[in-house]
C-alpha cells in the first residue's frame, strides 16, 4: 500500500473515531478523550488509536479499559462508514507525549527563572579541585 494512501486511511481513521468516541460511546470510564494520532499496520489487519483523556477526569489506564470495552462497537462501525471491507482491529495506547512536553516546558521555565534570579542549580567545584582531566 503506497504511503499516501495510508496516512490518508490513518486521517479518516482518527476522524471518524473522534466522532464516534465523543457521540456514541456512553462509558462512563471514557469521558472526553483526544485521539491524538493512529498507525495503521501495513496489512490494514490493526491500528493503533494513540489517545489523551482530556481534563484527566480518570485515569489513563481506567479510559483505555473503557476504550477496549468499546472496541468491537467501534470497529464495525469504523468499518460501516469508511466503507472498510475488513475493519482493522483497534489497539488503544495511551499517549504521554502531551505530559512529557508539559514536564519539559516546565523544566525549562524553572531553569531560565534561576538563571535570572542569578542562583544556579548545578554545585559549584570546590577550589582546591582539580578540575576535569585533560588529556
Amino acid at each position: 500500500m503506497s504511503q499516501a494512501r495510508n496516512q490518508r486511511i490513518e486521517s479518516e481513521i482518527q476522524r471518524v473515531l473522534a466522532g464516534l468516541i465523543a457521540r456514541e460511546v456512553k462509558d462512563p470510564r471514557v469521558g472526553n478523550v483526544t485521539i491524538t494520532g493512529v498507525a495503521v499496520a501495513a496489512d490494514m489487519g490493526s491500528a493503533r488509536i494513540f489517545f489523551t483523556p482530556f481534563a484527566a477526569s480518570n485515569p489513563p489506564e481506567q479510559v483505555r479499559t473503557g476504550l477496549t470495552h468499546a472496541a468491537g462497537y467501534l470497529r464495525g462501525e469504523l468499518g460501516r462508514r469508511l466503507g472498510l471491507r475488513h475493519a482493522p482491529r483497534l489497539e488503544f495506547v495511551f499517549d504521554d507525549t502531551v505530559e512529557g512536553a508539559a514536564r519539559l516546558t516546565r523544566l525549562i521555565d524553572e531553569a531560565v527563572a534561576g538563571d535570572r534570579s542569578g542562583s544556579h542549580s548545578t554545585p559549584a567545584e570546590p577550589p582546591d579541585s582539580p578540575g576535569p582531566a585533560r588529556r
